[in-house]
């Protein structure tokens, strides 16, 4: 039985599920990414989840080993499959296709190229066009959060500072099913903007305690 709060098999907490610290940065679990490697790894791990799902249904799990890093040829010509067809699957498994995947133009892993390579910004907005489902029990829109929140993580060479700053502390509580609305988004940018960069960590962080604690006080709507 899987420990209350750890990532499941699909990668990622379940929805309702305690946030950890991660020993690593001390932070919450997967809010470390990308500096933190521990983080990064269990961001990554939400894709890999999905995609050794995947793979079961074709046969080729445990007996085909592989990964992002290396993987087989029947890995590779199922990831070109599933890339040209982004509509059909699931968001983490177009994602986890194109890690495994080079680029004809820059030679990193497609879609993660550096600023400015034509092929990966277009393998990018094709990745959008993938099925995104939200989890029973979640804010309408979570998956959707998740999924951007995870690429600006994933690619953070593409977003400002602040911007992959907020993505990565918010991604925790995401990954449990919270979502705060348009307007506490909104009053919490308009915050992080009136702060010098050196203390805009620390107000994020202030916000993230008070949707938990939001959450704890009202069965875990989105924050008002």
């Amino acid at each position: 039985m899987a420990t209350p709060g750890r990532p499941s098999g699909a990668g990622r907490p379940a929805v309702g599920a305690a946030l950890r610290r991660c020993a690593e940065c001390g932070g919450y679990e997967y809010g470390g990414a990308p500096a933190c490697g521990a983080c990064r790894d269990l961001v990554d791990g939400i894709l890999e989840g999905a995609w050794a799902a995947f793979l079961c249904q074709w046969d080729l799990g445990a007996d085909h080993p592989g990964g992002a890093s290396a993987p087989h040829d029947e890995e590779v010509a199922l990831a070109e499959l599933v890339v040209s067809e982004p509509d059909r699957h699931d968001w983490r498994v177009v994602d986890a296709a194109f890690d495994r995947l080079g680029c004809s133009t820059c030679g990193g892993r497609l879609s993660r190229g550096p600023v400015g390579c034509p092929a990966c910004d277009l393998a990018h907005g094709f990745r959008y066009a993938a099925i995104e489902t939200d989890r029973p029990g979640v804010v309408p829109g979570n998956e959707h959060a998740v999924r951007v929140n995870v690429s600006v993580v994933r690619r953070p060479q593409f977003s400002s500072a602040d911007e992959v700053l907020a993505r990565r502390l918010l991604l925790p509580v995401l990954l449990v099913g919270l979502l705060p609305t348009t307007a506490a988004a909104q009053r919490v940018n308009a915050l992080v903007k009136r702060n010098p960069p050196e203390h805009r960590a620390a107000v994020l962080e202030r916000a993230v305690e008070e949707l938990l604690a939001r959450r704890r006080t009202d069965g875990g709507r989105a924050a008002p």
